[in-house]
């Protein structure tokens, strides 16, 4: 058995020893005996960072949890299971090779990610796996919590990467048309947080709205769309930003990384300077206005858009530097001072307004008497609040306008997706020297996700227990509900005291407001307030610890007035942008009726409301991010800030139910359904239809259900140790009213069995499916040979055919051309007819010895040969005789030298008498003998002429017969 073994042993028997002990009633020495095993448990502190699950510490106390976590931050090992939570230590630095993508596929290609180290991974992938589920298909929520600074857009950020890297579809769209809907849903973040994060006193990235991203699942399990969806965007901080913190970050990118030309566009100096640009010469890793840019482009936000968001956001600037000096006659409006007017033509001109208009609509305020309307002066704080007014809903309305064309371009239609895995980031618990609105509903906001972990799981788990007959003890725990009914509550509380006071047609007053919050809310323990203190102010007692919010200027804040006249400026607007955005836009009056005003708190109260209710449809996992110091310093441990954020998001008491409990819950017949096949009697085949038997049936179920678990614990691969009877319902499973309650281990243990079983089945339908294609491919290749010789034996066939037909045809050609050189012969050498005797008058030349005259021709032929040439020179007194067999012969010797008869008897005449050559399909088959009848060699001092000879075909003939 591995260590890991041994431990998941030791964390069962804690488990049962949990229970027992929180059944006994001995509190003094229980308490003894626990401080014993904490100092044995800490003494062994080179193994306290083994602990990669906290249910397995023993006992189970804030101190040795506190010394897990800070000995595995020493290591460098920042993620720890919590039991159904799982804990995040910020590190705050770069920690390479943790988030790439060959761990992203090592975690999601395991069978079982839980033996692996703890990671985000694993709850990311477990989410992931859970939106198939082992019944039907259940929408997932991932709730990122923590304080402000520890680490949860991070981790958000990383888990939307995991889905986009393994959820991603393996065809690629039309990359001409759109883009890869995962490459727009990565790009969605850094445009998000550089118009919605900003950089505060506890976290340099602080996301300064919350937001909850459905990703948007097929049936495949593939990434498809995605949306997003805000709530209460800080746009407090574009006109006020609190000491040593720092705008939005989308001005300092734009300060930091815009070119020369587009400074000019934007009317923006190198050393100008901007009053809502505190801390500008800080650099910040956030400063990357390229990657929003780029991001943008992606997104389908063209260049020129991109000029009018920029534009609007460089007139929000120069708004920022308006200041207005107090007029000596109150009948008379403020006036601009006179080095500020330049940065009210700039405003003006950037936001495609009048500048005249600007100016009376800052200073001079429209009242309405009746159907009349009346201008009244503002008074110089008046003036500065309607220009802070200004570039707040500016800003706020360019927000809402880019999460819509974000959700625009991300977003599938309905009919693409079917289950969406939900990541929660709101912002985190604040609390700083001084806290108004904005942190009140900012720490409401993680009231109720705490209460929402609190009654899933710490409450709902133990009253099953209970209610399936369970022997447990109950746990006590930190209920938040008390704090939730002060600030929420009915009819009664905090915030609807202060909607009543914003809905009243009066000045505001804090001392007023407190006087009522003191009056209506003082049996509340959760609230309570510094009689001494010289500011109004109140302190409620949150789950995360105690916050003073103080009262001045709340009411005006939740009441959030936009005057009239400033929305009608913006909808006449010259820039297609800003035009775009309020043409819509419903212009509130001032003299409306309360009821009918729609407050800061109730429309944060409504979103967070529908928040709600769809966390409670999904199954929740749950991402704790603890901030290790409060100075955001790279791998320092701070015992009193982790000590003081697991207490209060209830970190001990989560793993202590887990330790004793079971967090696995199913119905015995799904139980059935998923397991029932772990057993191999025959009475366990049918389940498909035994899950539809009556109610009646349901203690038969469970006797079947007990029969699979036991024989499942007494296999032989289950551990010896846990065999025996008194452990096996008490440490891994027990079997209550309607279900199965599982401890991790025990699931474990099933999923093996049923995937031995599976891996066996599928091995043997693999084996006859192998047997079956091996057949079918032996077939297959038989037919195919039988075949090929057939074909082949065909060829052969039809190839001996034409070459025999080709034969025929090729011998009867040659005969036919043989006969015809035949029958040509013939009648070149027999056909020639006599001529008739020609008396004809030698030419003198032919006297010359080695000349013949041939008939009707004018020039002498030279005939080569010795001696016979010698021979015919001297004729006519020298007499031939020729001798030859055949008259073929005769007649061809006589063509071939063109011989006339001396005597003129006769004459031959060929075809190529004018030419000089005979044919020589005529050549003769035997020799030839000349005769003289006188000797030749009287005539040996004669030569032949040199000067002419005969050519061609004669003078191989002659030189052969000679």
């Amino acid at each position: 058995m591995t260590s890991a073994d041994n431990r998941r042993t030791g964390g069962a028997g804690h488990r049962h020893g949990a229970v027992k002990g929180l059944v006994q009633s001995h509190q003094p020495s229980l308490n003894e005996s626990l401080n014993g095993e904490v100092q044995a448990f800490l003494t062994d502190e080179d193994q306290l960072h083994t602990y990669d699950d906290l249910t397995k510490v023993n006992p189970v106390t804030p101190t040795t949890v506190l010394q897990c976590l800070q000995a595995r931050y020493s290591v460098k090992v920042f993620y720890t299971h919590a039991g159904c939570t799982l804990v995040a230590l910020n590190p705050f630095q770069p920690i390479p090779d943790l988030y790439t993508l060959d761990v992203m596929k090592e975690y999601h290609c395991a069978p079982q990610p839980q033996e692996f180290k703890p990671h985000i991974f694993i709850v990311a992938e477990e989410a992931y796996r859970n939106v198939k589920g082992q019944l039907e298909p259940v929408n997932q929520s991932l709730v990122v919590s923590g304080e402000s600074g520890a680490g949860k857009t991070w981790t958000s950020r990383c888990l939307m990467k995991y889905y986009a890297t393994v959820a991603a579809s393996s065809v690629t769209k039309s990359q001409d048309t759109v883009e890869r809907i995962e490459r727009r849903v990565l790009d969605s973040n850094p445009i998000m947080e550089a118009f919605g994060n900003a950089c505060t006193l506890r976290n340099s990235n602080s996301s300064r709205f919350g937001k909850y991203i459905q990703l948007q699942l097929d049936r495949g399990q593939l990434l498809v769309g995605a949306s997003v969806q805000t709530y209460l965007l800080e746009k407090t901080r574009v006109s006020c930003q609190p000491a040593n913190e720092r705008n939005f970050h989308i001005f300092y990118q734009m300060m930091k990384g815009a070119t020369a030309e587009q400074r000019r566009e934007w009317k923006m100096s190198h050393g100008q300077h901007f009053v809502w640009l505190p801390n500008s010469e800080r650099t910040r890793e956030e400063d990357c206005f390229h990657e929003t840019v780029k991001a943008m482009v992606h997104l389908g936000i063209n260049a020129e858009r991109q000029k009018q968001i920029f534009r609007i956001l460089a007139g929000i600037l120069q708004l920022g530097n308006l200041n207005f000096s107090s007029s000596m006659d109150e009948s008379q409006p403020c006036d601009l001072e006179e080095q500020t007017k330049d940065f009210l033509q700039r405003a003006a001109e950037l936001l495609c307004v009048p500048a005249e208009e600007l100016q009376t609509c800052l200073i001079v305020r429209m009242l309405k008497a009746g159907k009349q309307s009346v201008l009244k002066p503002c008074s110089q704080a008046e003036c500065s609040m309607r220009r802070d007014c200004l570039a707040k809903v500016i800003y706020a309305h360019l927000f809402e306008w880019l999460v819509t064309l974000i959700n625009n371009s991300i977003c599938a239609d309905e009919s693409t997706w079917c289950n969406f895995i939900g990541v929660l980031d709101v912002y985190g618990f604040e609390c700083f020297y001084i806290n108004n609105l904005e942190q009140l509903c900012i720490n409401y906001a993680n009231e109720k996700l705490q209460q929402h972990f609190v009654a899933h799981y710490l409450r709902a788990q133990q009253e099953e227990y209970v209610t399936e007959g369970l022997q447990w003890s109950f746990v006590k725990y930190q209920d938040n509900q008390s704090c939730l009914d002060l600030i929420e509550g009915s009819p009664i509380s905090v915030f609807s005291l202060l909607n009543e006071e914003s809905r009243l047609n009066r000045t505001s007053d804090a001392k007023t407001l407190r006087f009522r919050l003191e009056k209506e809310l003082h049996v509340n323990s959760n609230i309570s307030w510094d009689k001494f203190s010289k500011d109004p102010h109140f302190t409620v007692a949150h789950y995360a610890g105690k916050v003073n919010y103080q009262i001045q200027g709340m009411v005006e804040k939740n009441k959030d007035p936009v005057p009239a006249e400033l929305i009608k400026l913006l909808q006449k607007s010259e820039d297609p942008l800003l035009h775009q955005i309020f043409s819509d836009k419903e212009t509130e009056s001032p003299n409306s009726k309360g009821l009918s005003k729609v407050t800061v708190v109730s429309k944060f109260k409504n979103s967070l409301e529908s928040l709600m209710k769809i966390l409670h449809t999904t199954t929740p996992h749950y991402t704790r991010c603890i901030k290790p110091n409060p100075d955001c310093k790279p791998l320092t441990f701070k015992k009193e800030e982790v000590i003081m954020q697991l207490e209060a998001c209830g970190i001990v008491e989560t793993i202590t139910i887990s330790a004793a409990g079971f967090p696995i819950r199913i119905l015995y017949k799904n139980f059935l359904q998923r397991y029932g096949l772990i057993e191999k009697r025959s009475d366990f085949k049918p389940w498909s239809r035994r899950v539809d038997m009556e109610a009646d049936d349901s203690v038969f179920i469970r006797q079947e259900v007990e029969k699979l678990l036991h024989s499942v614990l007494q296999h032989d691969d289950v551990d010896p140790l846990h065999k025996r009877e008194n452990e096996k319902h008490n440490s891994w499973v027990h079997c209550g009213r309607t279900k199965v309650f599982l401890t991790q281990l025990m699931l474990d243990l099933l999923e093996d069995q049923r995937k031995k079983i599976l891996s066996r089945c599928a091995f043997s339908i693999q084996c006859c499916w192998l047997r079956y294609l091996r057949g079918k491919r032996r077939a297959r290749q038989q037919s195919a040979i039988l075949i090929q010789a057939v074909v082949r034996s065909w060829l052969v066939r039809e190839q001996v055919k034409r070459w025999s037909r080709a034969a025929a045809v090729i011998q009867k050609a040659w005969k036919k051309r043989r006969a015809q050189l035949k029958s040509l012969a013939d009648a070149e050498l027999d056909n020639a007819e006599d001529l008739v005797e020609e008396e004809q008058v030698l030419n003198p030349v032919v006297m010359e010895p080695g000349s013949v005259q041939l008939s009707k021709s004018t020039k002498p032929v030279t005939v080569r040969g010795w001696p016979l040439g010698l021979a015919l020179a001297s004729a006519p007194s020298v007499t031939v005789s020729l001798t030859a067999r055949g008259f073929q012969k005769i007649m061809y010797v006589m063509a071939c030298l063109n011989l006339n008869s001396r005597r003129g008897e006769y004459k031959v005449e060929t075809n190529q008498y004018t030419q000089e050559l005979a044919s020589i399909r005529a050549q003769p088959r035997g020799s030839i003998k000349l005769h003289c009848k006188r000797s030749p060699l009287l005539y040996a001092d004669r030569q032949p002429d040199t000067k002419s000879f005969v050519t061609g075909f004669n003078e191989i003939l002659l030189d052969k017969t000679l």
